[in-house]
């Protein structure tokens, strides 16, 4: 499916008592997504300059979307920024991971080709669909209680996520980049996103005096190990030949919860 262009996020604005813990009745999901999101400003502009390197190369429609993709992720990007700033504001020890996550992806995009940039996002998509898949299956047990901006933030960007899941697979394929560069990108993008999302999270649980919680890391190792359940099918699936992200069945909920965020603004 092509992505819609991105809806104006005005209702994410945030009270000038926002509190960096949003989740008072689950702290440790505030915790797990606040150390994803330190992450978008850095990895996703990578994903956007590399599709974005290759757009004169594409043959509509395929190029049309990938122009409102790179338009979604930029906007997510963005977004992620401004929530973010309020999260390190009250954590500032989080810069230097931010210095660490900014200095990686400049490096990696430095040393790496275009096409492997576009395999790199493509197997980005696989990853966040993946985490899309998983939020789903327990929104009502992992959301209940949840700041309403700050779970709308996150729900919309995993809704976009699941719209334009095909297009930078579609990109790689068009500049005919091959199965065993996807798989080496998509395996370090997931490790990228592994290791920089457990170096935030421990900072946050340090920093808020919950690393010595031993029920916040059981929680945080069995999300782990449940999110690895989805991850890891997803990657074999789609680095199998043949396969396309279509063939996945999406989760309703996200596009009828797009839709409605879409209409109403």
């Amino acid at each position: 499916m092509a992505p819609t262009p991105s809806f104006h996020p005005t209702s994410f604005v945030y009270p000038d008592d926002f509190r960096a813990q949003w989740h008072p009745t689950n702290p440790d999901l505030a915790c797990v997504a606040n150390a994803v999101s330190l992450l978008m400003p850095y990895a996703e502009p990578y994903v956007v300059r590399s599709v974005k390197a290759t757009i004169d190369r594409l043959d509509d429609p395929l190029q049309s979307e990938a122009r409102a993709y790179v338009r979604q992720e930029g906007q997510h990007h963005a977004q992620h920024r401004r929530f973010n700033d309020l999260v390190v504001e009250r954590f500032p020890t989080l810069r230097h991971n931010e210095r660490a996550m900014a200095w990686t992806y400049r490096w990696l995009e430095q040393r790496t080709s275009t096409g492997f940039g576009v395999a790199f996002a493509a197997g980005f998509e696989t990853v966040a669909y993946a985490a899309a898949r998983w939020v789903e299956a327990r929104r009502s047990t992992l959301l209940t209680g949840a700041d309403p901006v700050a779970r709308d933030l996150f729900l919309w960007h995993l809704a976009e996520e699941v719209e334009h899941k095909s297009v930078a697979h579609d990109v790689h394929e068009a500049l005919e980049g091959g199965r065993v560069r996807y798989l080496g990108a998509m395996t370090l993008s997931a490790m990228l996103l592994g290791f920089f999302a457990f170096l935030n999270a421990l900072t946050i649980l340090v920093v808020t005096g919950r690393i010595l919680n031993p029920f916040a890391h059981l929680r945080l190792l069995w999300w782990s190990i449940t999110f690895l359940f989805e991850l890891v099918p997803a990657m074999v699936i789609s680095a199998l030949p043949g396969h396309h992200p279509s063939d996945l069945v999406d989760p309703l909920f996200y596009s009828q919860w797009l839709a409605q965020q879409r209409d109403s603004h």
